[in-house]
């Protein structure tokens, strides 16, 4: 699978940030992240990435979001919950993986994401989509 860092696209990146838990890659309107393997993923670590690309983006721009599941690790079931009523300007959700696992969350993921989740094995067809649904809706806004 491929690495964010391995996009031609990466090359428009704003800004990198680190947490303990994954690395979260900003782009505009665009938020890729890259979860650290064996990381129980929580509400408290999503608002942590979500506080930053508030900084980065401001409160008004639509944000398109790519879980790119490198590596293996758990999304607190209870959290999506917290993560959907809290989710602000996040448009469009879309996850990356190529094995069963990866897609595991996805069935409930989707009970929160209706229209805005899809899944691709490739992480470039994520980033064309996601660009193309940003790019859409700033239209549909001005």
């Amino acid at each position: 699978m491929k690495r964010v860092k391995d996009l031609p696209y990466f090359k428009k990146i704003r800004e990198v940030r680190e947490f303990e838990f994954g690395v979260f890659y900003y782009f505009d309107g665009l938020v890729i992240s890259e979860i650290k393997e064996g990381v129980v993923f929580d509400w408290n670590m999503a608002k942590r990435a979500v506080a930053a690309a508030k900084e980065i983006f401001g409160e008004e721009t639509p944000i398109a979001y790519i879980s790119n599941r490198i590596n293996s690790y758990t999304v607190v079931p209870t959290e999506w919950l917290k993560f959907y009523k809290n989710r602000h300007q996040l448009s469009y959700y879309s996850v990356v993986g190529s094995t069963q696992g990866s897609f595991a969350s996805i069935v409930l993921e989707k009970m929160f994401f209706k229209e805005s989740l899809r899944q691709f094995n490739d992480l470039e067809a994520a980033v064309a989509w996601s660009l193309d649904r940003i790019k859409e809706k700033k239209e549909t806004l001005s």
